[in-house]
């Protein structure tokens, strides 16, 4: 894969005017953090109609589909975010939407995607076990797929994350974003630095499942075992590598990738619900790194940690916050 596959301005532009009306402008909130050089925003995805980013690059693919494949519906495979995304955009066009999803996903990101119309069919936990499943039912029934990720028009979606940011914040020189399979971060990424090249944009992941660190730091792409990935708390930040176009993006834009703890990320989660946000664990990372990774984030004078998403089951919250 060569450079030629880059997403130009243009496309994350375009992307923006086609789901506008859709999903959402979320807001930046500012948080007053103790003990950081700068000053930090939150963009609160979680206020996204689905609770999270994942809208943004659904509905995106899904609103150019033509005719005939509307007629002949879509299949994904998700633990939840991109799940939703998808059985939302499909609703929105009037297709029907198939997700494959793990038997360990929440609950409640199950029952919201149901609850949008979608057919549900689980498999195993590995994120390996749900892409084959959906590649089998594609090729049976026609379906069209919607990759959670690796695909140029999800990457422009996701994108639009940063031209918000942009806009909101122009002087802002530190952009943090959760990093899985990579379409959120080199969405955001090659948006920011195709208008502000000078922004710095880094990803951030569990350290639990930290194969996308090990991809960037060492040039190479690599998979992690499922076995490892779910160790972590962070449901969305599962997935056992990141995609090949994704990878491309990421090395073209990103400027480094760093690792959080799972207690960092319960502190983080209890940080944000203190002020007023309600995260999932996929969605605190960011903020974990500003709280915990000061040295390693430095030098900025403006960050925004994208909250991803706020889908989180109501017990593993209460647990969280109950456990000080």
């Amino acid at each position: 894969m060569t450079d030629e596959a880059l997403l130009t301005l243009d496309q994350f532009q375009a992307a923006q005017a086609r789901i506008r009306g859709v999903a959402a402008h979320t807001p930046l909130v500012s948080l007053s953090f103790s003990g950081i050089a700068g000053e930090a925003w939150i963009k609160d995805e979680s206020k996204q109609p689905i609770g999270s980013f994942k809208l943004r690059g659904a509905y995106n693919k899904i609103a150019q589909l033509s005719d005939d494949q509307r007629r002949r519906g879509v299949i994904t495979y998700s633990s939840g975010n991109h799940a939703q995304g998808v059985a939302y955009a499909a609703r929105a066009v009037g297709a029907k939407a198939v997700i494959v999803m793990p038997s360990n996903a929440p609950e409640v990101k199950k029952q919201a995607t149901a609850a949008l119309g979608a057919e549900i069919i689980e498999v195993g936990p590995a994120s390996s076990d749900r892409k084959l499943k959906a590649e089998e039912l594609e090729a049976k029934f026609g379906y069209v797929m919607i990759p959670p990720y690796d695909d140029p028009q999800i990457i422009a979606g996701q994108g639009t994350c940063g031209l918000e940011i942009l806009e909101d914040l122009p002087d802002v020189d530190l952009v943090l974003s959760p990093v899985s399979g990579g379409g959120l971060l080199s969405g955001v990424a090659a948006a920011i630095k195709h208008l502000k090249p000078e922004v710095r944009v880094l990803g951030i992941e569990p350290e639990l499942a930290a194969d996308a660190q090990e991809s960037f730091r060492g040039g190479k792409l690599v998979s992690w075992p499922a076995e490892m990935t779910t160790r972590t708390l962070c449901d969305g930040l599962r997935t056992q590598s990141l995609g090949e176009l994704n990878f491309l993006h990421v090395r073209a834009f990103v400027d480094d990738i760093l690792t959080v703890t799972e207690d960092q990320i319960r502190q983080a989660m209890r940080t944000l619900y203190a002020g007023g946000l309600t995260p999932e664990p996929s969605g605190a990372v960011t903020t974990a790194a500003v709280l915990f990774h000061q040295t390693e984030l430095l030098p900025y004078r403006k960050v925004v940690a994208i909250l991803s998403g706020g889908n989180v089951e109501p017990e593993v919250l209460r647990a969280i916050l109950a456990d000080r």
